[in-house]
């Protein structure tokens, strides 16, 4: 197939989750045989830190201006296959307009940010990059969350097929490496800052590293503000190169995971982070919300702290043993169920489905 997207970033991952889940789905399509063009509007913030200027399993376009490369897009739409847009696109709202005009056999819309879509369009009908008029016009919408938000996509927005495509991780990229002495620690976190994350990592974190100040305690992201007071034995790192998460989680005692207010509300919406951290054994803590249970065992393939409490006990309690077993066990559900391979299948499988009502609504 050829596929044609446009995505908020494939070239850089600094404080954003879209490249890696882009990256993550585009090699493996790329694995599969398919032609991916990626459509991404520059700017200074990602232009100053771009990890992957130039990927090998898609042409990267880069562009200025969107009104200059329109003709462009236009031609390479002319014989795709699919058309997909992601959410926090800019111009998306006018991009979706052009994706619906295409000769595309198959237009598609991949929500990253689900939740927050969803919020804004209840409350103003639309965002920065989609109007609550343009969701009936896609074939698929491709959503990071799963759980009953689907069926409101469908019966109050009126997408016609909406399903769930989460994040994935590559098992060449992440999987279990010998400790690395400049990310061994005994708790990680590793997370963009966001004003409604930063009570739990208080929480979860920081109370435990100061009860525990023997133990060292890492925390890798950017954008934090300089008026935190993390705890001395509290290692920052502003920004973490993808090619050694796995690294960082192999080194980890024990990884957290917090997640942003609106998925947690929303449900069913794990973070790629949950994914490649598993994927390296590292026993993870998170915060509960619904539908976890349906990606991991609680207190068999992860641990669901709910005060620092909890945390001091996981680390000073636990036996090192038990601790592995439950890593071990993330790790083969992850392998099982959220490898990239099996995420691309999943969108093929999904679009042949969209291209097969396709043809029955023109024999209708």
């Amino acid at each position: 197939m050829k596929i044609v997207i446009f995505g908020l970033s494939i070239t850089s991952s600094w404080g954003n989750g879209h490249a890696t889940t882009f990256r993550a789905l585009c090699r493996a399509l790329h694995a599969l045989g398919h032609h991916i063009i990626f459509y991404e509007k520059n700017s200074e913030w990602y232009a100053n830190n771009r990890d992957l200027p130039n990927p090998n399993f898609c042409e990267a376009r880069v562009f200025e201006d969107w009104d200059a490369v329109r003709p462009n897009a236009r031609h390479e739409m002319r014989d795709a296959d699919v058309a997909l847009v992601g959410s926090y696109f800019p111009c998306g709202a006018s991009v979706i307009d052009e994706v619906f005009e295409s000769r595309a056999a198959v237009k598609a819309f991949y929500d990253i940010d689900t939740p927050i879509t969803l919020g804004q369009l209840r409350e103003a009908g639309s965002t920065s990059y989609l109007k609550a008029t343009q969701v009936p016009g896609f074939d698929l919408y491709f959503s990071f969350t799963g759980g009953p938000m689907l069926q409101e996509i469908e019966s109050r927005f009126g997408a016609r097929r909406a399903v769930p495509l989460y994040c994935s991780f590559d098992p060449e990229r992440y999987h279990r490496f010998p400790t690395h002495k400049r990310y061994e620690c005994d708790l990680s976190y590793m997370g963009t800052y966001a004003p409604d994350r930063q009570p739990k990592i208080e929480e979860l974190l920081c109370l435990p590293a100061r009860r525990l100040p023997g133990l060292r305690f890492l925390v890798a992201g950017p954008q934090y503000p300089k008026t935190i007071r993390w705890p001395e034995n509290v290692r920052r790192l502003v920004h973490l190169n993808p090619r050694w998460h796995a690294q960082f989680y192999s080194s980890s005692r024990l990884t957290l995971n917090v997640t942003r207010r609106d998925m947690m509300q929303a449900g069913w919406s794990p973070s790629v982070r949950l994914f490649e951290a598993a994927a390296c054994a590292a026993p993870i803590l998170s915060d509960n919300w619904p539908g976890l249970d349906a990606f991991f065992q609680p207190g068999e393939e992860i641990l669901l702290p709910t005060s620092a409490d909890d945390v001091v006990y996981y680390l000073r309690e636990v036996e090192e043993a038990e601790l592995r077993r439950i890593g071990v066990r993330a790790q083969e559900r992850v392998l099982a169920e959220h490898t990239s391979s099996r995420r691309a299948r999943q969108f093929e499988l999904a679009i042949q489905q969209a291209l097969h009502s396709a043809d029955k609504r023109a024999l209708a």
